[in-house]
């Protein structure tokens, strides 16, 4: 039995700014002040996995408001984050977010080296690879092992986004450029390690995981079963009208991305296009209090031979997590398992109605809670191509399925507590339809979904 448990979280603000005669007033509660200068907000927070061990660290994200005039918009972003967790996973990040450093051109960065020891791995092609939740259960007597669906994965990754103005002046129309490298190094799981510190009967065994079996069978080929240096270059177009970034009540946001691998810009072993489509809007249901949205998004490979590991990435103009990855987990479908549906091309869409049951001031700061309800789908629109004939028929039936992939969907709600539009605390609870997806999943970290 695998189990995680939030101990601490803690939320301290800070603000430095200039204070007029007039910020003195007596102000309404309720009444949303222009903030200025600089703010930050920073979370300590301490979790306990079973296999991964204790989590220990803190992120802030600091906000530059100029002299207010463009508030709830800042001036600056810059986020850090830095924890680990005692038996070898970490997570060090570095994001950056301004359309102030370049004369009105958005420019988004993002420095990041995050390691796990066991990231999860669930097979290719969503349905057609079977996922056994009692390979995983100790208490069963199919129990394999409690981290069978898991490699590891250390990932490197720089990203630089800019965007510009299609008619100047004018922010709705927008052109996309970029560039990200992710290398990533994988391997099978490093048992010692995870079972240092364990007693006898708490040890994981050291037997072979789906990511092993997968290698044996000739299903990961030499080039890309411990990972690559990918690079890719990124263009597109958008069209974004919505009212608030961090919480829209109203708008559009579309966009269409073209992405491209050269194989001189990684390793040589890969070259490969991808088109991304993604598509939201809000609706105002309550002013100020009520809204809904929905995403829709379609992603596929164009041409070219995409390693494995980058298959579940997700390309967009702008990151809101520290992970852009899916089908499935806390950026995609919540509810299911991370990265359970992974093929070569994939649509989703999200659905969610958001209602602010709390606002007010705290601290002399902007405050609210709302509340989301939320229903999640994706599905698999073309496989990759796996060659079988290395499974042994005795195994062939355990492991993989002739169904085609169906919609795998979830519904759940979740809680977010904000401070100044911005800092946005996010804890979203989902449910999976299919016990072939998993059963539920608990995410706690920043920023509505989309």
């Amino acid at each position: 039995m695998k189990y995680k448990f939030l101990i601490i979280s803690t939320l301290i603000v800070f603000e430095v700014q200039l204070v007029s005669s007039q910020d003195k007033k007596q102000k309404n509660p309720q009444e949303e002040e222009a903030k200025t200068g600089w703010t930050f907000g920073a979370l300590p927070t301490i979790t306990f996995d079973s296999d991964l061990g204790f989590q220990y660290g803190a992120l802030t994200n600091i906000y530059h408001y100029g002299d207010g005039s463009t508030y709830p918009e800042y001036r600056h972003s810059l986020y850090f984050e830095v924890s680990r967790f005692t038996r070898g996973t970490g997570f060090n990040r570095f994001y950056y977010d301004s359309y102030y450093l370049l004369n009105d051109i958005r420019v988004t960065a993002d420095i990041s080296y995050l390691t796990e020891q066991a990231m999860q791995f669930y097979g290719l092609n969503g349905y057609q690879a079977v996922y056994n939740p009692a390979f995983e259960d100790a208490d069963s007597p199919d129990y394999i092992s409690r981290l069978f669906y898991s490699h590891r994965r250390n990932m490197f990754r720089v990203m630089v986004n800019i965007q510009g103005h299609m008619i100047k002046g004018d922010r709705r129309f927008r052109w996309i450029a970029g560039f990200v490298t992710h290398d990533n190094a994988i391997n099978s799981l490093d048992i010692d390690r995870l079972n240092r510190g364990r007693s006898e009967e708490d040890r994981l065994p050291e037997v072979p995981t789906i990511y092993d079996k997968y290698i044996e069978w000739g299903l990961l080929t030499e080039e890309e079963k411990n990972g690559n240096r990918i690079t890719y270059l990124k263009a597109g177009l958008a069209y974004d009208n919505r009212d608030n970034e961090p919480h829209p009540f109203k708008g559009l946001w579309s966009e269409a991305v073209i992405s491209h691998t050269p194989s001189f810009l990684g390793e040589g072993h890969f070259a490969y296009t991808k088109l991304t489509l993604l598509h939201r809007q809000y609706f105002t249901i309550i002013p100020k209090i009520m809204s809904a949205a929905y995403r829709l998004g379609y992603q596929a490979t164009l041409q070219g031979n995409v390693p494995f590991h980058m298959q579940p990435h997700i390309i967009t103009s702008n990151m809101t997590g520290a992970y852009s990855e899916g089908l499935g987990g806390s950026r995609t479908l919540r509810g299911i398992l991370r990265n359970r549906v992974v093929g070569e091309d994939f649509a989703l869409g999200n659905f969610e109605l958001r209602y602010k049951f709390v606002r007010t001031r705290l601290m002399k700061q902007n405050f609210y809670i709302a509340t989301n309800l939320f229903s999640d789908i994706g599905i698999l629109t073309r496989n990759i191509n796996l060659d079988l004939s290395r499974v042994p028929e005795t195994e062939r039936s355990l492991y993989f399925s002739d169904t085609n992939d169906k919609i795998h969907a979830s519904a759940g709600m979740g809680v977010k507590f904000a401070l100044n539009d911005n800092f946005i605390i996010s804890c979203d609870y989902g449910r999976a339809f299919d016990q072939r997806d998993g059963n539920s999943g608990i995410y706690i970290g920043l920023n509505f979904l989309y």
